[in-house]
């Protein structure tokens, strides 16, 4: 094996400090000169234990302390090594910058020799997560699954933005498939100036190089409702049908440059899950469950080249190419909504990432970053016209999204510059990014029809109102659905609209857009910061940076970053360097950043662009008026702003941690987090009718303080975010055969918004929206892993395990003239009041006097989530060994240093059978209130879905030369 090293003369005269001892550092690179962050470097000598650092996000590494001799260096990361080699510390400062190597592609059985160890290096703090090699095998191979793995082992840390991913150091990107992956970091070093997000929720997807020898693999994946088991959702077992195909190819191109090609083909027909309330349409009578299952053929396919070259013996430039096309023909389908909601979506994305990578000097190291991504995305409804929602029961009628086109170009730029000075490791540099977006959107031009529950007469089997004693109507509340039934109904007999309403029939609101559906804008953000790794000792080092973020479309020009970490070794001190306990303590600031679809939603809705109509109480259905007629009334409409006092939301985040190493090479980390958010987003109505003006029975009533303009939606930074946690991470590589990773997270989150989503139920009393966050998970267990045998056979589990989040609870209509359906109800003081309604939460009035307690925000609670995934592989090596193996480099058993493996692998996501549940209806009204009618998990990019069945086992083949 080569090494890149060059071992010079002091560049520094050492301090007093070092007056006696010795510092070791450089840069770690790999085959095609990028660099490597993580990689472990060990230093061991005749008497002592090992020394060891781990890179840090740049790349670098440094030992201090060192006792002067004769050493063996030798460094690794997942899926690179070195040869151990020996040189001689002196006195001083040297410079020693290693090249790391690709480890045989072959596939090996056993686990890559990581110990995990606890080390006061910023970048290997002990609550990271470090995926490499065989680790690897335990996530899923779509990569849309993937991420959402990834997500959940991160945690609820991320605060109420979620998870960042980071491809190769980008932002954005699509995931790439898990082949083309040679390691994945989370929530490491998360005081980093470098990263704009919370560092406690990113996730770091690094790519393979490629090799000077050809490697490559083929594999298939089968999958067939036949052997899963049925979602609980449905009364019929969906159709599944899934064929993965995938191929990778590596190797040299000439003596200075090297490739690697990844093709991966996704066939898959998914049974999508229909699961509501509706009607018979002979008798219209009430069927409820209504589930049905509908076959949805998906297919997508992509293609990720990578190229590595050497430009110079000091330049390397790396450039990577990933497409990825996406055709579903009856996307939409499921949960709430019916086939008739069902649209073709068609979507296309280009990402090209260049990085040029230039060592200006031995302690000099320059890398310069192009990414320029586009994305198309196409939407044509399946069937034309209105679009029937009845609230919390289904959703039937054509697709609101109406024929819609959008396109969108991103481009970000880095600078960033190493230098490593003594004991210190300074980083530096600059982030660029615009992003453009051309629009064409008819969302709802072809209208919505809105049925919501609420009071109305009792009604005998004639369907007749029933009177009391006194010869007055009996009122009780009705579902959506039962409004929905009485106004067919009524309808057949041929009632007035008048009539049908008096009978608690009639649509409850009604919407529709019109204006230009064409809409171009682009954003324009900056970050720029510098930072320093000081290792003051052995036992000390201090992580001070700062960075500076500002973007267009907001008037904020001051967000100011600054950020520190300090890790203290106890005890540790020269050649007994690997301390036992670590204690570390963080604190930085973090700002979100005001997405450009906000933006293009404020431009679009304003009234001029297109409007947006809401009428009450009306008697046309199924009817649609013109736009003409809708016209003249201003107060109809709906407008969207963004404020001018808008700043970015911003996040103070503190954590204060123990590590401790254990027998085994195994770690253990307690961490404390408290996060503190101030300007979070959420939007209210600041044109709604004044209290006590508004009447529901009568369209636009009351007194708006704007005057009669409609809803106005104001976009604002108002928001407070607030979340504590307690995090315990354990890690281990017990053995070359057993490697594990797991976490538990107490958490408690508590905001008064969860987005620009967010409305006050009552647009003027905030009382009771300070509440649980969405992100408020009390409880969640991560554990995962890969367990190899003698027999060559790798166990690989991955279970998730998680306490129920919160939901909202509501009335299901607009109580405050608002136009929204976000009132909450209150708790009834007396359970014989007309309307109320008994639920889990004790009896509730939909319709809240002054005089009543109101539900505070996301009240409800809902089951928790138990993921078991299991993935069992039987590997078979044959053929010659290679070269590599031939000469002793190749690590792992001796019965995979072969040229041809082939791997048969039996996959089984959620081993359990256990029934997940998604989103749960807060609709009182709903007859589905408390309860979900989809399991868990959305969809991922363009539509792409695997959720027909509830446990799913997939068979794979893989062979790799």
């Amino acid at each position: 094996m080569k090494l890149l090293l060059n071992v010079t003369l002091p560049l520094f005269f050492s301090s007093a400090l070092f007056a006696q001892t010795a510092v070791l550092r450089g840069v770690i690179t790999d085959e095609s000169g990028a660099i490597v962050p993580g990689a472990k470097v060990t230093l061991a000598g005749t008497g002592g234990s090992p020394q060891t650092a781990t890179a840090t996000d740049n790349g670098s590494y440094s030992i201090t302390g060192i006792v002067p001799g004769n050493y063996t260096v030798q460094a690794s990361a997942p899926d690179l090594t070195t040869e151990p080699m020996k040189v001689v510390i002196r006195p001083g400062v040297q410079t020693l910058n290693l090249r790391l190597k690709l480890v045989g592609v072959v596939q090996q059985i056993t686990v890559e020799d990581r110990a995990a160890t606890v080390t006061p290096e910023p970048a290997n703090n002990a609550s990271a997560t470090v995926l490499g090699g065989d680790d690897l095998q335990a996530l899923s191979d779509n990569p849309d699954d993937l991420i959402a793995e990834l997500i959940a082992i991160a945690g609820p840390s991320a605060g109420p933005g979620g998870a960042s991913v980071f491809i190769d150091g980008f932002s954005g990107g699509q995931a790439p498939s898990k082949e083309s992956i040679r390691e994945i970091r989370i929530n490491q070093n998360p005081f980093s100036a470098e990263y704009d997000r919370l560092g406690t929720g990113r996730i770091e997807i690094l790519t393979r190089p490629g090799t000077n020898q050809f490697h490559g693999s083929e594999s298939f994946n089968f999958a067939n409702d036949f052997w899963n088991s049925r979602n609980p959702y449905a009364q019929q077992k969906a159709p599944f049908l899934l064929k993965e195909y995938s191929g990778n190819l590596g190797g040299p191109m000439g003596k200075r440059a090297s490739f690697f090609l990844d093709l991966r083909r996704d066939a898959v027909d998914n049974g999508a899950i229909i699961n509501g309330t509706t009607l018979d349409p002979v008798t219209l009578s009430i069927v409820n469950p209504f589930t049905d299952v509908f076959r949805i053929p998906q297919r997508r396919w992509g293609i990720n080249p990578r190229t590595d070259y050497q430009l110079s013996a000091n330049n390397t430039l790396t450039a990577r190419y990933s497409f990825t096309h996406v055709d579903i023909p009856f996307a939409g389908i499921g949960g709430f909504n019916l086939i008739s909601r069902g649209l073709r979506t068609t979507t296309a994305a280009h990402t090209i990432q260049a990085t040029e990578t230039a060592v200006l000097a031995e302690n000099i190291v320059n890398e310069i970053r192009f990414q320029f991504s586009r994305s198309t995305n196409q939407i044509t409804p399946n069937t034309l016209g209105p679009a029937i929602q009845v609230l919390g029961s289904f959703n039937g009628g054509a697709s609101p999204a109406g024929h819609s086109f959008d396109t969108q170009n991103n481009h970000e730029f880095q600078d960033y510059v190493t230098v490593i000075h003594g004991a210190h490791s300074w980083r530096f540099g600059v982030r660029l990014r615009r992003q453009s977006d051309d629009n064409i959107s008819r969302q709802n031009f072809n209208g919505t029809f809105t049925f919501g529950g609420g009071a109305a007469p009792v009604l005998d089997a004639n369907n007749r109102p029933v009177l009391n004693s006194a010869g007055q109507l009996i009122v009780a509340p009705i579902t959506s659905i039962e409004r929905y039934q009485r106004t067919l109904l009524f309808q057949k007999i041929g009632f007035s609209p008048s009539q049908i309403a008096s009978l608690g029939g009639g649509a409850t609101q009604f919407s529709i857009g019109a204006g230009d559906p064409n809409l171009s804008a682009s954003q324009f953000d900056v970050g720029a910061f510098t930072g320093d790794d000081w290792k003051v000792s052995p036992a000390l080092t201090m992580s001070v940076g700062f960075r500076y973020e500002a973007q267009t479309n907001i008037h904020d020009r001051h967000d100011f970053a600054p950020r520190i970490g300090v890790a203290w070794a106890p005890g540790a001190k020269g050649s007994n360097a690997r301390p036992k306990t670590v204690l570390r303590a963080g604190f930085g600031t973090f700002y979100d950043r005001f997405g450009l679809a906000n933006t293009m939603t404020a431009l679009r809705r304003n009234g001029i662009r297109q409007q947006q109509y809401v009428m009450t109480n009306l008697d046309f259905f199924p009817s649609i008026p013109s736009i003409s007629s809708l016209a003249a009334f201003q107060f109809l409409q709906i407008r969207e702003e963004v404020s001018p006092r808008l700043v970015a939301p911003t996040f103070f985040q503190s954590t204060i941690s123990i590590e401790r190493q254990l027998p085994l090479n195994t770690t253990l980390a307690i961490t404390y987090a408290n996060s503190h958010g101030l300007h979070m987003l959420r939007s209210r109505n600041v044109n709604a009718p004044l209290p006590g003006t508004y009447d529901p029975a009568v369209s636009g009533s009351g007194v708006y303080p704007l005057g009669p303009l409609g809803a106005v939606f104001l976009m604002e930074s108002s928001g407070l975010y607030n979340q504590n946690q307690l995090i315990v991470n354990l890690n281990s590589r017990a053995n070359k055969y057993v490697s594990l990773t797991g976490s538990y997270t107490l958490n408690r989150a508590m905001s008064n918004t969860d987005g620009l989503g967010t409305f006050p139920a009552n647009p003027y009393s905030f009382a009771g929206e300070y509440g649980p966050a969405s992100t408020d998970v009390r409880h969640r267990v991560s554990f995962g892993g890969s367990i190899n045998t003698k027999w060559n056979v790798a166990f690989s589990p991955l279970v998730n395990v998680a306490s129920g989040p919160p939901f909202d609870v509501t009335v299901g209509r607009d109580i405050y003239g608002t136009t929204l359906f976000n009132g909450r109800p209150g708790i009834a003081t007396d359970p014989s009041k007309s309307g109320a309604i008994q639920t889990v939460y004790g009896w509730l009035d939909p319709s809240p006097t002054p005089d009543e307690t109101i539900l505070h925000r996301n009240y409800g609670r809902g089951p928790g989530t138990i993921f078991a995934n299991l993935r069992i592989t039987k590997t078979v090596s044959f053929g010659p060994k290679p070269a590599e193996a031939a000469q002793g480099s190749s690590r792992g058993r001796s019965d995979f240093k072969r040229r041809y493996n082939l791997s048969i692998s039996l996959a089984t996501q959620n081993i359990l059978n256990h029934t997940n549940p998604g989103p749960i209806v807060g609709n009182i009204t709903s007859p589905l209130f408390g309860h979900a009618n989809q399991p868990a998990g959305g969809a991922g990019f363009g539509g792409f879905s695997e959720a027909a069945n509830n446990r799913r086992l997939e068979l794979q083949t893989r062979f790799t030369f």
